[in-house]
């Protein structure tokens, strides 16, 4: 038995309507035939919610014993012994008395559900633990009675049940809620026109979030491409420094203001792997970022600001969001800045916005392009100090007399200043232009390059020495440094790596896009071939015009003896192929991991296939021969010499042979359209028509005062197969005119929405259940107690699979008041010929 499905009713306050919705849904499915029953409904003595408890079954409260006083709750053993189709519980988020079988009532329903009962129940927006300290802000009153928001969410159905303040005052004002004696005090406080229309906005905004979550899935599931409004994509550009936090919840805010906002925040990081970014403050704000519902990226490159954009704009991003420079004033002389730079070269397609933090000028935030270990400024002043040092030194010793052991240390204080700034050859450049400068101006015979005292030749030789051990020392560390960065950015990255196999990403592209991410490529294509001589073949891509032969890529990292992955847009340093190939071994993993999917997809086919090719035997041997014995046994009693038959009885075998043949020839045609779909050999004819030219003529197999036709002429054109669209409404007609009573009549109804337009075949038969709504389009499915001889059940799975073909969808819903809809969606085309080319296509038809 599989679990039960879970319907809410949601409110923003009590008395907006909850449990007599509930109830009234509860009358509705019994007029239906469902079986229901009360398991715990509250009237809180409002008349008109006690009356609708009348017809109802109402299983029996159990009593408890509580601090001196007799409870009752709701009887969950006996709800699960009187197994119900569906059952009421109010108040999902109730606290039960103690001694019960479970603390909460939520849980109790979860029990229910288990064991395959549908269950409706109602709750208020306050009641959603997430909401608690909002609601407590607002009203002033803390909820204790609460419920988790995954139970809620995880609802089948949520229905807002709403109403206007206003409104719900004036309930309030006549009694229908609460006592006359507590109407005052909740008018003056917790139902003030304040606090409800605080609390209705909660509810909408909450609602709306789920609606758009269906949304979502339904766009998924009828393929539907175009943009549906607008959708804000904003990237943050985050330094590792803590301002990211505001950053975020900024760029989070802004989302929020629009339909369908997407944050997403990136770090760049050098490629050289030098950056001040704290790891730690990096987990929190992926955390941050990913709890707000946004995602995360790590991208590697030199060129923060154009790395910055072309992310931006490789995700179709809207806006970048940017915090204000963290450089002090004197560190601008190097540059404008990376928020600069990011504003001027972004264009009109995206908005930049500059937000204003606690760390502003407090340090450098995303730093400057430099192409080295110490950084092109540091080179810079290296060399700077390297060589004008030591003119600036001479000229200031030229006018006071130290002595030339004082000159000596200056100089050599100059030649470290360079060794710390530019590291190895600035020093060098530094201590051999001091020395020379020693030799010709301080040491004796003066303003020559020639030294009298071998002391003086020692001092010098010390002095080149001590300066060439510092600069080396210098570089050392620097070289160090960068290594130990390097391998820290390898390590963030192939944490991440490690992290998508754990949480069981499988998407070859969405990997691929990745390492053209991190590496800052423009394509990567994973190429595999069978054997040593056969061509390449291209197993999946990232990016525009990937290679096709690994000799054809900037980088080539093989894997095994006949895969390999190649990148395109520039050569990368041997340092980074270690990290490239961690990505090519787990692309090759999830590449098999695909494969294998695909293999048990093709085999969960052929079991498919198999069960179709049995139940098509089935269907030979009874529901073919059926008909055909009804037509032999007529035939032959009509050529018997034995009976003399009256032109009546004639007449009714002869209608018997007309009736059989027509269903022979409606069970084969399903037959062979149904084996055209199985071998994908159906090619849909798609021209632009109108629906008021296929419908009607799809309604001649059924009799003529038993359908309803409702087709607007203000419907757009439809692009479509007519034979295919003929077909599949006429199985939809003829399906619902068999399990329509006598004296009602199918409506066949069409509505344009949007870019398509919708059929809709109603019915007031006796419905389907939503668990089977998808099943009845499985091939060979009779629902319910439909007795053999009625068809092969293949009229509904052609109908689809005719719908598929011609790019349109074809689905099951509830007939309001009773009864099941077929919706038949098909593309719109939003232009109309001139009223004479249509009088030459009807005339073209007629003929």
């Amino acid at each position: 038995m599989g679990r039960g499905k879970l319907r809410i009713y949601l409110g923003a306050a009590p008395g907006v309507g909850k449990t007599y919705a509930m109830l009234s849904e509860a009358h509705r499915r019994i007029e239906r035939g469902t079986d229901c029953v009360v398991a715990f409904v509250e009237h809180h003595h409002r008349p008109r919610t006690e009356v609708m408890l009348h017809g109802l079954e109402q299983v029996p409260r159990k009593e408890l014993e509580y601090r001196g006083g007799v409870f009752s709750e709701m009887d969950v053993d006996a709800v699960l012994h009187r197994a119900p189709a569906v059952a009421l519980v109010d108040e999902l988020a109730h606290t039960n008395v103690p001694g019960s079988r479970n603390a909460k009532r939520w849980q109790d329903v979860e029990e229910l559900l288990a064991a395959g009962i549908d269950v409706v129940s109602t709750v208020n927006i306050q009641h959603l633990e997430s909401l608690g300290d909002v609601v407590e802000s607002i009203t002033g009153v803390r909820q204790r009675e609460t419920v988790p928001d995954e139970v809620v969410r995880r609802a089948d159905q949520i229905e807002l049940v709403d109403m206007s303040p206003p409104a719900l005052r004036r309930r309030m004002a006549h009694g229908n809620i609460y006592k006359p004696d507590k109407v005052d005090a909740a008018l003056s406080n917790y139902f003030r026109p304040g606090n409800l229309t605080a609390l209705r906005e909660l509810a909408l905004l909450w609602v709306a979030d789920r609606v758009d979550e269906y949304l979502t899935e339904y766009r998924s599931e009828h393929r539907v491409s175009k943009i549906w409004g607008s959708r804000e994509r904003i990237v943050v550009g985050l330094t590792g420094g803590p301002e990211g936090r505001t950053l975020i919840r900024r760029a989070a805010r802004l989302a929020e203001k629009g339909a369908g906002g997407e944050v997403m925040a990136v770090y760049i990081a050098r490629s050289d792997g030098l950056t001040s970014a704290s790891p730690k403050e990096l987990a929190v704000q992926r955390t941050l970022v990913e709890d707000l519902g946004g995602t995360f990226h790590h991208v590697v490159g030199d060129d923060i600001p154009a790395s910055l954009l072309d992310f931006a704009r490789g995700v179709n991003a809207t806006q970048i969001v940017l915090g204000s420079s963290r450089r002090k004033t004197w560190q601008y002389i190097f540059g404008p800045g990376v928020g600069t730079t990011v504003a001027r070269e972004s264009g009109s397609d995206l908005d930049v916005h500059i937000v204003t933090h606690e760390e502003v000028a407090k340090g450098r935030g995303l730093p400057v392009a430099r192409g080295a270990r110490l950084g092109r400024s540091r080179i810079i002043w290296g060399w700077a100090v390297g060589i004008g040092g030591p003119v600036a030194m001479a000229l200031l010793l030229n006018t006071i007399d130290l002595g030339l052991a004082n000159d000596m240390l200056l100089f050599l204080a100059v030649t470290v200043a360079a060794a710390l700034l530019g590291g190895l050859l600035p020093a060098l450049a530094s201590a051999a232009f001091g020395s020379l400068l020693l030799n010709y101006f301080y040491t004796p015979p003066l303003h020559r390059l020639t030294v009298a005292d071998p002391k003086n030749i020692v001092a010098i030789v010390i002095f080149v020495g001590v300066a060439v051990s510092v600069a080396s020392v210098v570089d050392l560390a620097a070289r160090r440094t960068h290594q130990a960065a390097r391998l820290r950015a390898e390590s963030e990255i192939l944490s991440f790596l490690a992290g998508s196999v754990l949480r069981g990403e499988t998407s070859l592209e969405a990997l691929l896009e990745r390492v053209r991410e991190t590496f800052g490529m423009e394509s990567v294509a994973l190429l595999e071939r069978a054997g040593d001589v056969d061509p390449w073949t291209c197993a999946g891509s990232a990016g525009p015009s990937p290679a096709i032969r690994p000799e054809d890529a900037d980088v080539d990292m093989p894997v095994g003896d006949h895969m390999a992955l190649a990148l395109s847009g520039r050569v990368l340093p041997a340092s980074d192929r270690r990290v490239l190939a961690a990505f090519a071994a787990q692309a090759v993993v999830v590449l098999d991991r695909q494969r294998l999917q695909f293999e048990a997809d093709q085999a969960k086919e052929l079991a498919e296939g198999n069960r179709i090719r049995t139940a098509l035997l089935a269907a030979v041997s009874h529901d073919l021969r059926t008909p055909l014995a009804g037509i032999k046994a007529a035939v032959s009693s009509l050529r018997s010499d034995d009976v003399a038959w009256s032109e009546e009885d004639q007449a009714e075998l002869l209608e018997g042979i007309e009736d059989g043949a027509d269903r022979l020839d409606h069970l084969v045609g399903n037959l062979l359209d149904m084996s055209r779909l199985q071998t994908g050999t159906v090619t849909p004819l798609i021209r632009e028509i109108d629906l008021d030219e296929v419908v009607p003529m799809a309604l001649g197999g059924v009799p003529e005062d038993s359908v309803d036709l409702e087709i607007p002429e203000s419907l757009p054109m439809v692009a479509v197969d007519s034979g295919l669209l003929e077909r599949a409404v006429a199985n939809l007609v003829e399906n619902a005119v068999k399990y329509s009573p006598v004296d009602e009549r199918v409506l066949v109804a069409a509505s344009a929405m949007a870019d398509r337009v919708e059929v809709r075949v109603m019915d007031r038969g006796p419905g389907v259940p939503d668990e089977a709504k998808d099943r009845i389009f499985a091939p060979f499915q009779r629902y319910g107690d439909a007795p053999r001889g009625t068809g092969v059940g293949l009229g509904l799975a052609v109908a689809r699979g005719f719908a598929e073909a011609m790019g349109g969808t074809l689905n099951a819903e509830d007939t309001p008041g009773g009864g099941l809809t077929m919706v038949l969606t098909v593309r719109a085309v939003h232009r109309r010929p001139d009223p004479a080319a249509r009088t030459a296509v009807a005339e073209r038809q007629a003929s």
